[in-house]
Order: C-alpha cells, then structure tokens, then sequence
C-alpha cells in the first residue's frame, strides 16, 4: 500500500514518523518538492497493511 504526505518536510518526516508506530513501513521515498513557489513536498510511503480484523 503505497500513502502520499504532502506537506512541510519537517511535517511530512514527523508525520512518517507518526505513521511507522502503527503500520510495518518498508519503504520511505526522498521528499520530492512541489513546483515554485510552493515550499511544500510530498513524501512517499509503501506500507504492508494491517492483517484484517477476525473479530466481525
């Protein structure tokens, strides 16, 4: 499962951060910035999702 953040660096590196205490995170892409003047990125994350839940 691949989640796009979009956001400050610092946002978006806190936010992954957030992100890998609750998901297994195998991949983290370099922040890729959004086109003048925007001081946005966005940040790429590929996951492996969360095992369904047997309990329904």
């Amino acid at each position: 499962m691949r989640i796009r953040l979009h956001g400050t660096e610092d946002e978006c590196r806190r936010t992954a951060d957030a992100i890998s205490r609750v998901l297994d995170v195998l991949e983290t892409s370099r922040p890729y910035p959004n086109r003048p003047p925007s001081r946005l990125v966005r940040l790429y994350l590929t996951v492996h999702p969360p095992a369904p839940n047997k309990e329904a």
